[in-house]
């Protein structure tokens, strides 16, 4: 093992530390380390983006098997000694090209490099003890096995049935390619898909969605001079369905009250074709910058980021719009094949929060609609609380009808799980 691989272990090591101790976002801390170590190369940052979302996303399972061999119990384990465990057992398990000696070698080294020079002989004791049981070890429960917390798994079975929930689960783990919606205000399909691939992209189209490239072989998006232009913005298949449900019409008002990153309002704003206007409303500034930076990144003219608190009326704003699409804050159990975290962040607590903080901003937002105008309510979850049963309980206090209704589940085709209601106003 060369020294750079040892320093992308240690620097690995520092992202997990990251997000297990300090609770930052997986994805959100790998991005910022991609941007800021762009000299890897792409093997080693290859490497990184494995061994670092493998961790996470196997975490359950990991401590499950450290458990068995390690006399001190996995939580009260220090956390860089547990850190450089969990990475370690994780090549053990699935980056078989990689010798076992060579991953129990690098990890004495990596706690003495830390200062744990006391615990490298508790590191290999544990490490040289999984290696040699290694192809006898396993995780019969689905919530090790699929490395999930129970109460998911349960609540998953509940309302979908073991053979459906055990489906999800394994789609966490399934490499998928990045869907990206092409900016059709400035490029074609055709147009971008010649391009990307002078770029050295993989690009191919999307059966179904025209708007729709699944991207591969790249090494790092802003390295890309198209999208560095806007002629593409990176969005979920599922996502894409809500601005194309809405449907706009030419010259429409549109409100996106919660829309950061943007991409849904960007899409509404390409399908007015430079006519009507898309307020794409947020509670941050932070936030707010995001959707700038991507509005004026794709050239969007008639798109506005604007602050605003979407459980707040807005007076000036009642009976204003042709489209209200309001994708909420929500448990986002439907997108953890990407933000592998959050299932251990999650509660059913938390769910029964968001659930109301839901029916909160629905029951403010509504007034904005026009009569005859449409409310499009969508979520990345695929709980039914905050999904089917928050939709039915809107239709029985509000003035409105249900066109339509979609609850996409992840590992049933190229999307993640997205749910998506369209209503109407009657009055």
């Amino acid at each position: 093992m060369t020294d750079q691989a040892v320093n992308v272990r240690a620097l690995s090591l520092e992202l997990l530390l990251e997000i297990t101790e300090k609770k930052a976002y997986s994805h959100i801390v790998l991005r910022g380390a991609l941007e800021r170590y762009q000299y890897l190369g792409k093997q080693d940052r290859a490497f990184l983006t494995r061994l670092t979302e493998g961790t996470v996303e196997r975490m359950l399972e990991l401590d499950h098997i450290i458990g068995q061999y390690s006399k001190v119990p996995v939580k009260k384990l220090k956390p860089v000694i547990r850190g450089i465990l969990r990475l370690s057992v994780y090549q053990l398990r699935y980056m078989d090209r990689i010798p076992a000696s060579a991953v129990c070698n690098e990890a004495v080294r990596l706690a003495g490099k830390k200062g744990f020079g006391n615990l490298k002989g508790f590191v290999n004791g544990v490490l040289r003890s999984i290696v040699r049981e290694l192809d006898e070890i396993t995780c019969a429960e689905p919530w090790i096995q699929y490395s999930t917390p129970k109460w998911i798994v349960d609540q998953w079975t509940e309302e979908y049935g073991e053979e459906t929930a055990l489906r999800m689960l394994q789609s966490q783990y399934e490499e998928r390619p990045l869907t990206v919606r092409v900016n059709v205000q400035k490029i074609t399909r055709e147009g971008l898909m010649e391009r990307i691939t002078k770029e050295g992209v993989h690009a191919k189209k999307v059966e179904g969605l025209d708007c729709a490239l699944a991207i591969s072989d790249y090494d790092y998006l802003r390295a890309i001079p198209s999208f560095r232009e806007g002629l593409f913005q990176v969005q979920d298949v599922s996502s894409m369905r809500a601005a194309l449900l809405a449907a706009p019409k030419p010259g429409d008002y549109c409100i996106d009250v919660c829309a950061a990153p943007g991409g849904k309002s960007l899409h509404l704003a390409e399908l007015l074709q430079g006519t009507g206007f898309v307020e794409a409303r947020d509670l941050t500034e932070e936030k707010v910058s995001l959707i700038e930076e991507n509005r004026v990144r794709c050239g969007a003219s008639n798109v506005r980021a604007v602050r605003m608190d979407a459980t707040v009326l807005h007076e000036a704003s009642i009976q204003k719009a042709d489209i209200v699409l309001a994708d909420l804050p929500c448990s986002g159990l439907g997108v953890l094949g990407k933000k592998r975290d959050l299932k251990y962040r999650m509660s059913r607590e938390q769910q029964k929060e968001l659930a109301e903080l839901q029916r909160t901003i629905l029951h403010t937002v509504w007034q904005y609609v026009k009569p005859g105008g449409t409310l499009l309510y969508s979520t990345c979850t695929v709980h039914k609380e905050e999904n089917q049963a928050n939709t039915e309980w809107f239709l029985a206090h509000h003035p409105f009808l249900l066109k339509e209704q979609v609850q996409l589940l992840p590992g049933m085709g190229l999307w993640d799980g997205f749910y998506i209601a369209k209503m109407e106003r009657t009055t």
